[in-house]
This record gives C-alpha cells, structure tokens and sequence, in this order.
C-alpha cells in the first residue's frame, strides 16, 4: 500500500531507518551541469557561490531528485593549501603538481585555516545561501576528502604509496595532519547548514587496497576521524569496489556507503541490511552512451535489485555525474525513479 508523498528529507530519513518510504530516494550528483545551465565556462560557474546556488536550484526542479550537493571540485581542498588547479571545458577541475614534492615537506606542512580560505569559503557561502532557500525541505550533502586518499592529490600516487610503506612515521604525520584539517572542513561545512557529509575514501576501496593494509590505515583513520565530525556520514568509494570491506566500514560509525557499478548490487544489499543504507550505483561511465529507453532499463534493474525493504538510495556510482551526460538522459532517469520507485516495489 503505497504512501502518501512526502518530503525529500523525510523519504532519506525513513530510507536511513531501514524502512521503505513512499518511493526510493533519488541522488542525481549533478556538479558541473548547472554551469550549462547559466551558460558558463565551468571555471567561471566555480568562481562564484551565487552561481553554484542557482545551478542546484535549477537542477533540483528540472530533475526533481532529492537532495542539494555543495560539492564544487575535487581539488578545492589542494587549492586551499596552495596547490595548483587545472580547469576544462569539458570535465572536472583537476589537481596539478602536487605541492609535496619531498617526504622531507611534510615535517614543516601544517593544514589550512578553513575560515581564510577563500576556495573553501565559497562552498561555505554557497551552503548558507542553499540551506536558507531549501530549509529542512531536502538533504544538503557536503563533501569533504578523506585523510587516507587526500594523498594521491597532495603528492601524487608513487610518492604516496613509498610513504606509506616505506616511511610509516611520516605517513603517521601526514594523517594527523590531514585528520585536523577533514574535522575543521566537514564541521564548517555542517555549521553553514549542511544535513551531511560524504567522506570520499577511493583509497580505502578494494580495487586499490587489500583488506590488511585497510584496516592498519584507511579503516583506523576513519574511525579516528568520522566520530568527530559533528554530523551523519556517509562513506563513498568513488567508483571503487568494496564487498570485501563492507563489515568493517559499518563498524568506523558512517551511516551510508556509495558502491561500485562493477559488483553485484543484491549482494551488496545483503551485506548491508540493517547496517548500511546503500547509495548507488548507475555506471556514469557507460551513462555516456545510454539513449533514453537505455537509462529506464538501468533505473529499473538497479530498482529491483536493491530497493525492496528500504536502506537505497538511488544514484550513480562515482559521486560526480560526467560533463557529458545529456539533460534528456538525466530526465528519463528521473522519470524512471518516479513511475517505477514507488514502494511497494513490484516485480517489474
């Protein structure tokens, strides 16, 4: 018997509580898009907080999915210690040289004052400016990086792994370092009235960490750092796979995880029932070659496997949908959530 229609923060809500609301919720991690909805370069649509409110408003109501996200760009956080930023056309900022270029620069690295940042006090703005528009009506979901996959970006993946092996006082350093600085970032963030953080860990995932090494390093620093961000978490892979490690991220006290395209969803699910709210997992790297009727059958077949009895979340697999993605394939995937997500789900 289906339910009557409720808002986009109580269907997370009662998602986050292992039961089924009045339709599966739905998390389009539109970042880019809104710049061509004003028109803009994507560096010009990033210079502005005004800009990025407009384009989750926009993208909002033109999608209709569930949730406002802050996230700007990946290596906002590399900005803010100084590091470079390399702008496309066409795609996400990426981080340049990285800015630890010796093991020996990490003795005298101390992290960023948050608060005189001016990249990240953009986010902060964007954020009190999106909280008053929404209110309590939808989640608004923060971003912050890891302390354990910050690395790859602040020193690029050789160093980082030689370090990690090779130098364990320094890596120890390095954590306690980026540990202050994740804390200070996500509690700003819940200040300026974001509903959530997702702690994006790729390097905690399977495809790129054995279970061991995860649970001497990502999973012992995740539950150094998680329980002091003073808000819920959820813990996102980044595309990367993470069944092996789906136990211990429960135990670290997040309460969400985002997951992989390339591992079975219903074992996932399994795995997670009681424990995890599922968050996942449309391929948004085949999305690029999906024509409209392709997207309902994915909608549908991720619908199916994972949706019954609550605890899903509908949305890609990587946290960030591509520049490429076409407005009439986002909406099909929309339409498709709300003709087919309804609880009960039905064998379709």
């Amino acid at each position: 018997m289906s339910q009557q229609s409720m808002s986009s923060l109580n269907r997370v809500l009662t998602t986050l509580s292992h039961k089924e609301p009045d339709r599966v919720p739905f998390f389009l991690l539109v970042t880019m898009h809104g710049a061509k909805a004003l028109g803009l370069s994507i560096k010009d649509y990033f210079s502005s907080a005004k800009n990025v409110v407009e384009g989750q408003i926009r993208m909002q109501k033109k999608f209709r999915h569930d949730c406002i996200y802050t996230f700007f760009y990946a290596p906002i956080e590399i900005e803010a210690w100084g590091g470079e930023v390399i702008y496309s056309d066409n795609g996400p900022p990426n981080s340049g040289t990285p800015f630890i270029q010796s093991f020996d620069d990490i003795k005298t690295l101390h992290p960023p004052d948050v608060r005189k940042a001016p990249c990240l006090q953009k986010v902060l703005n964007a954020t009190h400016m999106l909280k008053g528009k929404i209110g309590d009506e939808a989640p608004i979901i923060g971003v912050v990086m890891s302390p354990f996959s910050l690395p790859v970006m602040q020193m690029g993946f050789d160093r980082y792994f030689l370090l990690m092996h090779e130098h364990p006082d320094l890596f120890d350093q390095l954590m306690k370092i980026n540990q202050e600085f994740c804390v200070n970032w996500a509690n700003a963030q819940l200040d300026a009235g974001a509903t959530a953080i997702c702690y994006f860990d790729p390097v905690s995932s399977s495809t790129i960490t054995t279970r061991k090494l995860y649970l001497n390093t990502g999973y012992q620093i995740a539950c150094a750092t998680l329980p002091r961000i003073n808000g819920p978490t959820a813990t996102h892979m980044a595309s990367g796979r993470c069944i092996p490690i789906l136990d211990d991220i429960a135990k670290t006290g997040t309460g969400l995880v985002g997951v992989s395209s390339l591992e079975p969803l219903e074992k996932i699910k399994s795995i997670c029932k009681g424990k995890l709210t599922v968050v996942g997992n449309l391929n948004g790297i085949e999305m690029r070659r999906w024509d409209t009727t392709d997207a309902e059958i994915a909608v549908k077949a991720t619908i199916q496997s994972a949706a019954p009895g609550g605890g899903f979340i509908l949305s890609d697999n990587h946290g960030e949908i591509p520049w490429e993605i076409t407005d009439d394939v986002l909406l099909a995937i929309s339409h498709a959530v709300h003709q087919w997500g309804t609880y009960p789900i039905l064998h379709m």
